[in-house]
Order: structure tokens, then sequence, then C-alpha cells
């Protein structure tokens, strides 16, 4: 019987530096780099009209709307990821003087696949509001009109809020906006078999 191979474990400073000419964006799970899922045309128009829409609402305030292509650096779990988009207030505080690796995120908003749902909703939540300025988190999904929000108490308590169907409008509290439904799902065809590929 063949024993396992043993996982190469990665520092941050390799992961940094093959990151900078992967082909595919990978993120870094404390020693471990992994590579990301890639995205259906419905992932890509709901970050899309999110990025276009909310970054005009933010526009004239203090606030900054980043994408998919910015990486966040959570200290305390080693972990280096890339939210679908992130808002921050003011200027961003960079991981280690880097200019592609942010630390203050205070709104982040997940397009939910089938395969990175569980963790989205668990475990990449739980890392997420280990972020001191971290106020709110919003989960949409591709498959039906359906957002799933957790916004801070000044109690540090999270609060649950869900918005349904194609008439309902969003609130993100962090930034004082909204959002109609008709607007982040602009131009999504819902499909029930839709399959991921690769990016």
């Amino acid at each position: 019987m063949l024993a396992p191979s043993k996982q190469k474990i990665y520092t941050l400073d390799e992961y940094r530096e093959l990151e900078e000419t992967a082909e595919f964006r990978n993120e870094y799970r404390d020693g471990e780099i992994v590579q990301m899922t890639g995205g259906t045309i419905n992932h890509s128009r709901i970050i899309r009209n999110l990025s276009r829409v909310l970054g005009n609402l933010l526009e004239e305030n203090s606030y900054e709307l980043f994408h998919n292509d910015l990486r966040l650096w959570i200290p305390r779990y080693r972990r280096g990821t890339y939210p679908d988009v992130m808002v921050i207030a003011g200027e961003p505080i960079f991981n280690d003087g880097r200019k592609d690796e942010i630390l203050n995120p205070m709104l982040i908003v997940e397009v939910l696949s089938k395969s990175t749902k569980n963790f989205d909703r668990e475990d990449k939540f739980r890392f997420y509001r280990s972020l001191p300025e971290f106020r709110e988190y919003v989960l949409v999904s591709q498959y039906e009109f359906l957002v799933e929000q957790y916004i801070k108490t000044e109690s540090t308590e999270w609060l649950f809020r869900e918005y349904e169907g194609e008439s309902a409008i969003v609130s993100f509290a962090s930034v004082e906006v909204q959002m109609s439904m008709s607007e982040i799902y602009a131009k999504v065809v819902f499909e029930t078999d839709e399959t991921e590929l690769p990016q």
C-alpha cells in the first residue's frame, strides 16, 4: 500500500510570487494554495451589475468598490482570497505595504455557486468576521431572485435579512444605498442545469 503523498506547504511570499504569474487565481489557506473554481455567465453578469450600479451609487461618498481581481488578506486565519465585490470606507489598508492585498473591507458581496455556497455561508463568513472593519455580508444567488444579508450591529451581533422575488429592493445598510433586484439581476437568465466552467 502506497503512503499518501505529502501536500506541499507554501510560504506567503512563495504564494504571492506564484500568484503574480498564475494563469488562474488561487486562494491561500494557511500554507495551502487552492485554485478557485470558474464562474458561469450569470455569476459574471451579477458581479458586473453590482460593480456598475453599486459603484455609481457610491461615487459621491467616501467609499470605494473593488471586484474580484483584488486580494483580501485575513491575518487571523492566514487566508488570501478574492471576494466577488468589496467596499472600503476611506483609504484601503494594504498588507505588508503591498498594492495587491488589502485588509479593511466593510462590505463584502459573494455570488453563490453550487460548489462554494456552503463554504461562503459558513467558514468564509467566519473568516471575514475576524476583520475589524467588516460590517456587512451579502450573498446573492445566481439561480433565483434571492439575496441573503448579514449586518453587524453596534452590540457586535449579526442580524440576518432575506430578500426574495423580482420586485424586492435590497438595502445595503453599511453604505446606505439601495439596489432593486432587477438591477442586480439585469440580463441574468435562470437555468436549472447551468454548468460552472474553469476561468
